[in-house]
């Protein structure tokens, strides 16, 4: 008991606490400047899974782009037929597994839609009905509007809402209490941590993390 409290705790500091030199990412991309000022994002709930209210999507939607604006660039929730002013790019969120390529999720930046899999959620719900769905769904939505605002390597810190675990080669992501890694299925966070935050603002050019 004692261990699974500490392995809480030294979790929620690696959320809220980024250390210099825990800032790595695996060699599967370029981080890259965003092109826009501000960002629109635009939740279509057409497709959804019958079990995920579209109330209930839309506002992981907001709370994805509420906590990435840390990142020094707006990102607003807008209606489907809201037009972008100059400058402003728009974002997509859809369902579609054609989009999300079977996956939970997947971030096309040339056609500029963040698509969610019905299928794999359905997947998800017949292996493990016992899950918060919510939760995945909240990480996925986190994870890839990330790669809208420039992260498009994956952290190797296993906190990060970036995060890849592994490589598929042998190598895993780091923590600072490596045990802690085993107290629960889901180690990485479901919304950016102060790392992510900081990465943003670094590709961007915002400098460090926002003050608190």
């Amino acid at each position: 008991m004692c261990g699974d409290l500490w392995a809480q705790t030294v979790r929620d500091q690696e959320i809220d606490e980024c250390r210099t030199d825990e800032i790595a990412v695996w060699p599967d991309g370029i981080d890259r400047p965003v092109a826009h000022a501000a960002l629109h994002v635009i939740y279509q709930h057409d497709g959804a899974p019958g079990w995920f209210e579209a109330a209930r999507v839309a506002n992981l939607v907001s709370r994805a782009a509420q906590e990435w604006t840390k990142c020094g660039i707006p990102l607003t929730v807008v209606a489907r037929d809201t037009v972008a002013p100059q400058g402003t790019g728009t974002v997509r969120v859809q369902w579609s597994d054609k989009g999300s390529m079977d996956n939970f999720g997947l971030a096309n930046l040339t056609q500029r839609t963040l698509s969610l899999g019905p299928k794999a959620f359905g997947m998800l719900r017949d292996r493990n009905p016992a899950h918060d769905a919510l939760q995945t769904l909240q990480m996925v939505i986190s994870h890839e509007m990330g790669h809208f605002l420039g992260l498009m390597a994956h952290s190797r810190r296993c906190v990060d809402v970036l995060s890849y675990y592994h490589d598929g080669k042998g190598s895993q992501c780091f923590s600072r209490d490596p045990a802690g890694m085993r107290a629960g299925v889901e180690y990485r966070h479901v919304l950016p941590t102060a790392c992510d935050i900081a990465r943003c603002r670094r590709v961007n050019g915002m400098g460090g993390l926002p003050a608190q």
